[in-house]
């Protein structure tokens, strides 16, 4: 299946993608898509219901977040070798682990939001994993018993904040924006291999990101298992993966940086396509769940 949640902020319902794209709404069978209903349990009662019987939503809507009561959004740096030789990092031994703010979060075509005075505002399509069952320490080998589905993530990031501020990379993570998510989430049956994904990213038009998961350090099984070993997943946490290279701090001869006007347009085979157009910071914060 594909769940989304559409609507304006703040009062989306939720719905699902039927086989000719169409969108319908799920109200009728739950409130939401939180995260009581990721369980396998849940999602095989939604599915049990065929999509012709739900109301088809007519017109154009604002899709958001597909899950709604996201409790962590973390998410997994330099998990592509070639990414981190862009980034002049070395590979890493063991998975590199930050936080984005939750706040950071909104829908795959909201705008994103330059933070104030940001010089380096930079783009990343990364595979997001939902969790749909509690997780703590988890072998790889049960790991994915534990997901719910899987998404599309813009780990929009401001360097000079993750790189040069001191401190932890989590400052150049979390602005309000950072974390477009969906546009729908994508239940674990209908990808089979989550190692077999090709990802890509344009901006204004021009591809800068190409690549696929199969070429992660480390995979998704290992990836749960080892957040699991730090902190208990919950049903409704995002966990992005990392980035495939073409970032624009890695442009070369020199570095490419968002600015305002810009359009990004990323997805991943199968799991859907985002859109944002990027803002000025106007000092107006709006709420984008």
């Amino acid at each position: 299946m594909k769940l989304v949640r559409f609507g304006n902020p703040g009062a989306e319902r939720p719905g699902l993608i039927d086989d000719q794209g169409r969108l319908r709404d799920l109200s009728s069978l739950v409130a939401d898509v939180t995260p009581a209903n990721l369980s396998p349990s849940a999602l095989e009662q939604i599915a049990a219901v065929s999509p012709s019987k739900l109301p088809l939503v007519v017109g154009e809507r604002r899709l958001g977040v597909p899950i709604a009561g996201v409790g962590k959004f973390i998410a997994i740096g330099l998990n592509y070798g070639d990414h981190a030789a862009e980034a002049n990092l070395p590979i890493p031994s063991e998975p590199i682990v930050f936080q984005k703010a939750i706040t950071s979060l909104s829908g795959p075509t909201d705008p994103v939001v330059l933070p104030k005075r940001s010089k380096k505002s930079d783009w990343e399509v990364e595979l997001g994993i939902v969790i749909g069952t509690r997780a703590s320490y988890v072998e790889p080998s049960d790991a994915l018993a534990h997901v719910a589905g899987y998404c599309v993530v813009n780990d929009v990031s401001e360097r000079e904040y993750q790189m040069e501020r001191g401190g932890t990379w989590d400052k150049g993570k979390g602005c309000d924006s950072f974390g477009p998510v969906g546009p729908w989430l994508v239940t674990t049956d209908e990808i089979r291999n989550p190692q077999a994904l090709e990802l890509w990213l344009d901006i204004n038009g021009q591809r800068m990101q190409q690549g696929n998961t199969r070429t992660m350090i480390f995979d998704c099984a290992e990836i749960v298992s080892y957040v699991s070993r730090f902190m208990t997943l919950m049903p409704g946490d995002i966990i992005a993966t990392g980035t495939p290279p073409g970032v624009g701090m890695g442009k070369k001869p020199a570095p490419i940086y968002l600015k305002p006007g810009d359009v990004m347009t990323l997805g991943i085979e199968g799991l859907g396509t985002q859109r944002q157009q990027v803002h000025e910071w106007s000092g107006v914060v709006e709420q984008r769940p």
